[in-house]
């Protein structure tokens, strides 16, 4: 039995025997049964006695030196997390005690400026996706995917969704854990191992009159453009399905925007656009329709603007929340119950620091930054860059011929480097493979250093 401690009730052991028994449990331990042995910690928990604030503090810093985190470890790692460069002015912005405070509107009549915020950040990324209604509710690219793929199967009432072999394979998991429980079954499409881009003849093989739609994603995993993905969706359609693809935001600067090639819903994450790493997180997942039809079918909330009742000025609302904790309890079309405001307000402010000349000088630099280090690396003996032949944003695949591209990882991450994320075993087929990615962020003297570190581990 637990020790009684005065300022934790809920450790005073007659407490916890009551509330055990209020659960039929006999032990603590009971409550996490359902975690398999072999993970369980079978001893106490190795925390030393309590040491003053100034030697606590001490030790973190030395714990936290030991960290390899940008700038001071030079990162080449993309994926769906990148590394950008952020104007000072957006952290002043997210500083500013009005906005940090008002985690979430409530109380609608009184955050006026947050929801205005929100409602900014809706209308430019309509702007820059081409869509019609967009939300700002997502955790990440991942979570707004998975709740994609739910969406078109509850709105088509099909159980088939189609996910292109292309993506990435932690979004692919987190699709599978989000659709798998309401019985939409996942079949892959698969890709063209010379192209990287997604095989036509397969799709076409895959669709069937139970198919609800498709998930890809332009530029994909590969960092590859799907040039041929308005022809894909226009399948699509003519199956009846729905058209949904994951982006890169900054692609879009230079690139078509989804709403032109015929995308039905585009999700991806809005990191890019002045949110830093954070570790994988938070960021904020992009949620956007073409078709306002399909507005009530989205998760999360959609912010409005309206007048106020004398019509003299602007005013700003929640039109839309199919959250579970508002009125539609159980008829909710999704279960996520929080939004990403702050990191709204950083996209937004990002978006409209750059201005549409900005976004696109962004993008281009982007390109021109990955194809001269696509280039340099594709001199190194034992390196093939790119691996495919498809055109590529500011991700791209290195094939290796004389190593194993963890190997290459370990030995780059060694000399200051993160690069080279392994892609041998979600992808077999393409043999040993790592997935780099350049940036705004990255001069030419450390794409050269990242050359020459590559000389050296291959």
């Amino acid at each position: 039995m637990v020790e009684r401690h005065p300022f934790l009730p809920n450790l005073d052991p007659e407490t916890v025997e009551k509330m055990l028994k209020a659960v039929n449990a006999t032990s603590i331990s009971d409550l996490f049964a359902d975690i398999p042995q072999q993970f369980a910690l079978k001893r106490k928990l190795r925390i030393p006695e309590g040491v003053t604030e100034a030697a606590l503090r001490k030790e973190m810093l030395r714990r936290l030196g030991k960290n390899q985190t940008p700038p001071d470890a030079l990162c080449f790692l993309g994926g769906g997390v990148w590394p950008h460069s952020i104007p000072a002015a957006v952290d002043s912005i997210l500083s500013r005690q009005e906005f940090y405070t008002s985690y979430t509107p409530y109380q609608p009549e009184i955050s006026q400026g947050m929801l205005q915020a929100l409602f900014e950040y809706q209308s430019l990324m309509c702007d820059i996706l081409g869509m019609q209604a967009c939300n700002s509710s997502m955790y990440d690219w991942a979570s707004a995917a998975g709740e994609a793929v739910r969406m078109a199967a509850r709105v088509k009432q099909r159980k088939t969704m189609l996910l292109a072999g292309n993506i990435g394979p932690s979004r692919l998991e987190v699709i599978r854990t989000y659709a798998g429980p309401m019985g939409v079954r996942m079949e892959k499409v698969d890709f063209d191992k010379r192209t990287g881009r997604l095989d036509l003849g397969s799709l076409k093989a895959k669709l069937t009159p139970d198919v609800a739609g498709i998930y890809t994603e332009s530029p994909n995993c590969f960092g590859v453009i799907e040039e041929e993905i308005a022809q894909a969706f226009e399948m699509v359609h003519g199956a009846g399905g729905l058209g949904i693809v994951g982006v890169d935001p900054v692609s879009v600067s230079v690139l078509k925007e989804p709403g032109s090639y015929g995308a039905d819903i585009v999700v991806g994450d809005g990191q890019p656009l002045g949110i830093p790493m954070n570790y994988g997180g938070p960021h904020i997942g992009i949620f956007a329709v073409a078709d306002t039809a399909l507005e009530r079918a989205m998760p999360g909330r959609l912010i409005g603007m309206t007048t106020t009742k004398d019509g003299t000025q602007k005013a700003f609302c929640m039109v839309l929340q199919t959250r579970e904790q508002h009125i539609r309890r159980e008829g909710a079309t999704s279960n996520i119950c929080t939004n990403q405001a702050l990191l709204a307000l950083a996209a937004a402010s990002y978006l409209a620091m750059l201005g549409r000349n900005g976004f696109r000088r962004l993008g281009e630099i982007n390109i021109a930054n990955s194809h001269y280090a696509a280039e340099r690396i594709g001199e190194v003996e034992g390196a093939k860059a790119p691996l495919f032949t498809g055109q590529f944003f500011n991700d791209f695949v290195v094939g290796y011929s004389r190593r194993k591209a963890v190997e290459v990882r370990d030995r780059l991450a060694k000399r200051g480097i993160m690069a080279g994320h392994p892609l041998t075993s979600d992808f077999p087929g393409i043999g040993e493979a790592g997935a780099y990615s350049v940036t705004e962020s990255h001069s030419a003297e450390e794409i050269d250093v990242l050359v020459d570190a590559l000389k050296e581990v291959l």
